[in-house]
């Protein structure tokens, strides 16, 4: 049964197909921690708050309608006493879950909720009881991420990742060797010849006798050793 809290006015296509509209989200009481999360999936609306006991609107002192705003979100939430749940479930924001949201959308660039987006809010503490018999408020803190930074995040389904190819590291090049050098042959010393005399001094007996006697030395002299160097 729907209670007063939970009534919504239904949307034109709860109306035709004859749905009431998504379960409401539940922090119970004193349970920290809850925290209720998912894609926002419908465009999010704005309604007067109910009693909770007597079911009438509620307004101000001023006169002025209390309002909340209802936010639909696909959870992963499933209650077996429920009939065909699918998971959606519906925020009321009022108070302080919505300073709490309206924070989450401005931290995240945006200029308000959006179908697409995703709005996980978590129920944290309970404040400070605002008078005698009051039930202390609870406070939330919440976290938005846009439409279009979800697209961008979301891998396509359809898409393979193309397998990794193996290549070979290069084969090292063969190392070339040079021969050794081959040491140059050590020279050789002869003994020096003896200097040949132009013809025209061979022809005076005397010069003629002194080369004569200067080649049978050095014939007569040892081959000279190369230098230990």
């Amino acid at each position: 049964m729907t209670t007063p809290q939970q009534y919504q006015a239904p949307s034109a296509d709860d109306f035709l197909m004859g749905g009431g509209g998504a379960p409401t989200a539940k922090f119970p009481t004193g349970v920290y921690g809850t925290t209720v999360s998912g894609r926002v999936t419908e465009r999010p609306t704005v309604e007067q708050q109910r009693d909770i006991k007597s079911g009438d609107k509620k307004f101000w002192s001023d006169g002025n309608p209390m309002m909340q705003l209802v936010v639909t979100v696909q959870t992963d939430q499933r209650d077996p006493a429920i009939e065909d749940d699918d998971g959606r479930r519906r925020l009321f924001v009022k108070g302080q879950m919505k300073n709490a949201i309206a924070d989450a959308v401005r931290a995240a660039g945006a200029r308000g909720l959006e179908v697409g987006g995703t709005l996980a809010v978590k129920y944290t503490h309970d404040g400070t009881a605002s008078g005698v018999g009051m039930s202390p408020p609870k406070q939330y803190v919440a976290h938005y991420t846009t439409a279009a930074a979800n697209a961008l995040h979301t891998p396509d389904p359809g898409a393979v990742a193309a397998p990794q190819q193996y290549t070979a590291p290069p084969a090292p090049a063969p190392q070339q060797y040079a021969p050794a050098p081959v040491p140059a042959p050590a020279p050789q010393y002869a003994p020096a010849a003896a200097a040949a005399a132009p013809a025209e001094q061979l022809a005076n007996p005397a010069v003629a006798a002194l080369v004569a006697q200067q080649q049978a030395q050095a014939a007569a002299t040892p081959p000279l050793s190369p230098p230990p160097f």
